[in-house]
């Protein structure tokens, strides 16, 4: 902790204990500061640790003052259950007004006609918006295909093992995975084109959580299409990109489109879903008859009473009007130049690492993600977040295609929008790649065996412990110092004080 913010930490604890020491009648404009100091301590550490630190993990970001405003509003007093114009409580023609927005300016930041897409912004996050999909499209048992969690999807596309159904989208619908070719680690639409005939699912989910290359969404299409299937993208990580038009768009392709709005998208945590509205198709007259036969799609109102009343209450309008504000600020020329860039930066990161000798899954990156295969440095995820977090570079472990546990996974996930966000360039990000290559050079020392730890393997536990060995304490404090030193340099939105 640095001595100027520690001096102020433990001012404004001396003034909280004084007036704490006094009555007083609250009023409810008392500071966090004054009326929780202890609270308050624990936040402002929180905001040095993102200050002071390298943030990899790729689904964080850091919003905007503006968004914070809004969820500190006003607005999270007021409960609206329903939608615009049919509510069940009073009181809501401005809350009305700002949903409406958030919906217009859902549409433009994506550049669809309102007449063909349509959105719900009430959704609480990415997997419940989801799982609202599902509800809506799905009748109980229905059957979906995503990407295996192994393999790069998310616990909301479904996932099981042999002994138990590990996601709630596996325990209330039938799911199957699909998976990616272990040489290369790219989807295998081939085989997911086969085994979709077999498994005839109703959904088919394009998405991700961990794979680096562009989804080829006209072969999802195309899948789809030969089985009757609803093509469902989850763009949750890559929705950012997508608004800048840097990657594969899936509102070509796709019938429903989920994202959370806090990854890429750079606001607040929530999620969107967008849905086809309008004529689906046209079929020429039957015998006898002169007017064509329009079949129009009917996502919109399941999936609307699929969130409210199916599966939510009063929407948070605080978040809805931050989700407003972040995708106003989607819209500008600057976003766009920082989408691009966080792409610039990701594809530097892998360069760099590469050209030490470090291996990842498909070979690169397309995105704003990339995930490294530790198997070759005979470490795994778990021991090498630990040793990355020890000296303040934050990511997460993540499962390599071909692992059998997520527990114990093959490899670290890294990614840019957070550092971007900051204002990291290429030559910023070969600092960072060059900090990484001397943490998990620490971590392969950490790594060996000492003599009272019985096997040749060191577990997790044994690794924690030799990092608190006297030969490494100093090398771990060393290399944070410099990281933080170099960290503290860059900018950082939102609040200077909490």
């Amino acid at each position: 902790m640095n001595t100027i913010f520690q001096r102020t930490l433990l001012n404004s604890i001396k003034q909280a204990q004084q007036i704490n020491s006094r009555r007083f009648k609250w009023t409810g404009r008392e500071l966090l500061r004054d009326i929780d100091p202890e609270m308050f301590g624990l936040i402002q550490k929180e905001k040095q640790r993102q200050i002071r630190g390298l943030e990899m993990i790729a689904s964080e970001n850091f919003t905007s003052r503006a968004v914070l405003e809004a969820l500190g509003s006003c607005l999270t007093n007021k409960y609206s259950e329903g939608y615009p114009g049919v509510r069940y409580y009073g009181g809501n023609e401005y809350i009305d007004e700002i949903e409406i927005l958030t919906q217009k300016r859902a549409l433009q930041a994506f550049n669809l006609n309102p007449s063909e897409w349509g959105v719900n912004v009430q959704s609480l996050s990415g997997a419940p918006a989801n799982f609202a999909v599902y509800t809506a499209l799905l009748e109980p048992h229905g059957r979906l295909m995503g990407l295996d969690l192994p393999d790069g999807g998310h616990l909301s596309h479904g996932y099981a093992t042999p002994t138990k159904k590990i996601s709630s989208t596996s325990a209330f619908f039938e799911t199957m995975p699909y998976k990616v070719d272990p040489k290369t680690g790219l989807i295998d639409y081939e085989t997911l084109s086969k085994t979709s005939k077999l498994f005839r699912p109703k959904i088919i989910v394009a998405g991700i959580s961990c794979y680096s290359r562009n989804l080829e969404y006209d072969k999802f299409r195309s899948i789809c299409d030969d089985i009757g299937a609803i093509l469902v993208a989850d763009m949750a990580h890559v929705s950012g990109l997508v608004a800048a038009n840097v990657v594969n768009n899936p509102f070509e392709y796709a019938d429903v489109v989920t994202t959370t709005t806090h990854k890429s998208l750079r606001g607040p945590r929530a999620a969107l879903i967008f849905f086809r509205r309008g004529i689906k198709k046209k079929q020429a007259p039957k015998k006898g008859t002169k007017d064509e036969q329009v079949e129009n799609y009917d996502y919109e109102k399941k999936i609307n009473e699929a969130i409210f009343p199916g599966l939510q209450g009063g929407p948070h309008n605080n978040t809805i009007a931050a989700i407003g504000i972040a995708l106003k600020e989607v819209a500008s020329d600057e976003f766009k130049t920082y989408a691009k860039q966080v792409i610039n930066n990701a594809r530097q990161l892998v360069k760099t690492l590469q050209e030490k000798g470090y291996v990842f899954v498909s070979g690169g990156t397309d995105t704003h993600l990339a995930l490294l295969d530790l198997r070759p440095l005979g470490l795994d995820g778990a021991k090498t977040e630990k040793a990355l977090e020890a000296v303040s570079i934050t990511v997460n472990k993540n499962t390599c295609p071909g692992d059998k546990s997520a527990l114990k996974p093959s490899g670290i996930r890294l990614g840019t929008p957070a550092l971007t966000t900051r204002g990291f360039r290429e030559n910023d990000i070969i600092e960072v790649a060059n900090y990484i290559d001397q943490a998990i050079k620490l971590a392969t020392a950490i790594n060996k065996p000492h003599d009272n730890q019985k096997s040749s393997q060191t577990t997790l536990k044994d690794f924690k412990e030799n990092m608190k060995r006297n030969e490494h304490v100093k090398s771990i404090e060393d290399l944070k110092h410099s990281i933080e030193v170099f960290a503290e340099k860059y900018s950082m939105p939102g609040y200077d004080k909490v």
